[in-house]
């Protein structure tokens, strides 16, 4: 039985939102009858606030008013940005509680998932403002002409960076984008999920309070499909999370307009179990990384491959550590696992299970919903014995499932690990050979011993998907050179490149082929 905690006086969520929608007071203001969008927490159903609902025309709007703002911001050196960004970092952790609050009742999440996310975004400010300025200083390279060609690579900032953030990790994903744009010299245009904008809108006023410039950030609300063409539309570069099939149609018309394009998209990410793993450790961290956030993670795990000299013991550890997990609403930290975001995501974690049950699939724990709990709760579930005509083979669940296959050998477990068309995370158990298995998975980050933490949190390092799991790369240099353009700028001295004045054609070719053999020659 998975352990629940039935929710009290002491759990309920927010009933009125902490934050009214300020900043969008620019955007929006003073046109009557301006139709607004409501959001409510996923928990308990309770009214988090309003925000207005943004037209295309808003979004260019907002754009103008960034780009304006973002002419003089590039002036501004890079040490002074890095101090508005050291700044909101010491906000961010001094206003803790006020940000797990908001994330909690916007996502559902638990506490210690929305923890999670502050310390990311913490992480992530901290490890731009330090390196920022190593990255994008002037670099010198070899000139045309050593000794006559000067030669040196310039950053330059996109311009207006738009970002469309999904409702899975309201702040660190809106944030961690956020940050290496502006600190590269972009303004920045953000388009949160209409399920959790005030998230959005406090990461907002805590950069203000820390020095940004007001027009900088701009954010609009609304429906996707409405404002994201007027966003790429006007926007210098785009960057995405979210679903693989939305991701494609975003770069398709990213496409049309020659801009640049980031998308972390879907995943259906593996887990190997090989026979020298420690199987306490790997139940434990298969637990971690398959049930954070209640699933609803890019890089969790939905796949488990076990070899099969332990494939009965992996899964009798596995199972009691997943029958051990707290599933309840409220703020305490003991709690493992919140809810679902939506109805959405609650019918297709159902849709998932009963129709792998329904084509023969075997039920080891879970695989209930939990209406006393709160509207959207589901127990984390094992299944085994999956088949390929079934959804959850090969289909993006995104909630808390995991199918566990066995595994002939470490080869049979890498070749059903790459059968997929996702690439985006793994996950290798085992004692002596996990960098060598995990060197031959076609995913864009493997982790070791661990679930997804350590790589995702290995901020020096990019992060992102192969396939269809993505393109480009966030974190690391990848990260803030992204949001750049490199310029040359090449300085001919004393004489041109090319024959000087008195020599021949003739002879100038023969002193250069001379110059080239001899290049060719030198190690």
């Amino acid at each position: 039985m998975i352990s629940t905690t039935q929710p009290g006086p002491e759990t309920g969520t927010h009933s009125a939102s902490p934050l009214a929608p300020s900043h969008l007071s620019g955007l929006v203001s003073s046109v009557p009858g301006r139709p607004t969008q409501a959001s409510y927490s996923p928990v308990d159903g309770s009214l988090i606030g309003e925000v207005p609902v943004c037209t295309p025309g808003d979004v260019d709007a907002a754009i103008t008013r960034a780009r304006e703002a973002q002419q003089t911001w590039a002036a501004v050196p890079v040490r002074q940005r890095r101090a508005v960004v050291g700044r909101f970092h010491t906000l961010l952790v001094q206003r803790e509680a006020e940000v797990l609050d908001l994330v909690q009742a916007e996502s559902g999440k638990s506490r210690l998932n929305a923890f999670e996310e502050l310390a990311d975004a913490a992480l992530t400010a901290a490890y731009y403002r330090r390196i920022a300025e190593r990255f994008l200083r002037p670099a010198r390279r070899i000139g045309a002409a050593p000794g006559l060609t000067r030669t040196v690579e310039y950053r330059l900032p996109k311009g207006v960076v738009g970002i469309i953030s999904p409702w899975n990790y309201p702040l660190t994903l809106a944030v961690s984008d956020a940050i290496p744009a502006l600190l590269a010299g972009n303004a920045v245009v953000l388009k949160p999920d209409s399920q959790t904008p005030f998230t959005a809108l406090l990461a907002l006023e805590l950069l203000q309070e820390a020095g940004l410039p007001a027009a900088l950030f701009q954010i609009v609300t609304g429906d996707g499909p409405v404002l994201g063409p007027a966003l790429i539309g006007g926007s210098d570069f785009l960057m995405f999370t979210g679903s693989s099939e939305t991701g494609k149609i975003v770069a398709q018309q990213c496409a049309e307009r020659l801009i640049g394009f980031s998308g972390e998209l879907g995943g259906k990410n593996a887990t190997l179990v090989l026979a020298d793993a420690d199987l306490d450790k790997a139940a434990r961290g298969a637990a971690q990384g398959c049930f954070s956030n209640s699933g609803q993670l890019c890089i969790s795990m939905e796949r488990i491959y076990v070899h099969r000299a332990v494939f009965e013991d992996f899964l009798a550890a596995f199972t009691e550590q997943v029958e051990k997990i707290r599933l309840s609403p409220g703020p305490g930290w003991d709690i493992e696992m919140g809810s679902l975001t939506g109805q959405r995501q609650l019918d297709r974690v159902i849709l998932h299970v009963e129709d792998a049950l329904a084509k023969g699939a075997r039920l080891i724990t879970g695989g209930r919903a939990r209406p006393d709990l709160g509207p959207y709760f589901y127990e984390p579930t094992i299944l085994t014995g999956v088949t390929e005509e079934m959804l959850v083979a090969r289909e993006e669940t995104f909630g808390p499932v995991v199918s566990v296959y066995e595994a002939e050998d470490d080869a049979d477990a890498v070749a059903l690990a790459n059968d997929s068309r996702y690439g985006l995370n793994a996950s290798v158990w085992s004692a002596r050979h996990g960098g060598s298995v995990g060197r031959r998975l076609l995913a864009g980050t493997v982790n070791v011993n661990d679930g997804y933490s350590a790589a995702w949190a290995s901020h020096d390092a990019p992060m992102g998907g192969m396939k269809d799991s993505g393109m480009g790369r966030r974190h690391g240099k990848e990260g803030i050179l992204k949001y750049t353009e490199a310029q040359t700028v090449a300085v001919q001295r004393l004489v041109p490149v090319g024959p000087p004045p008195g020599m021949t054609n003739e002879r100038y070719t023969r002193l250069v082929k001379g110059a080239l053999t001899l290049m060719g020659r030198l190690r």
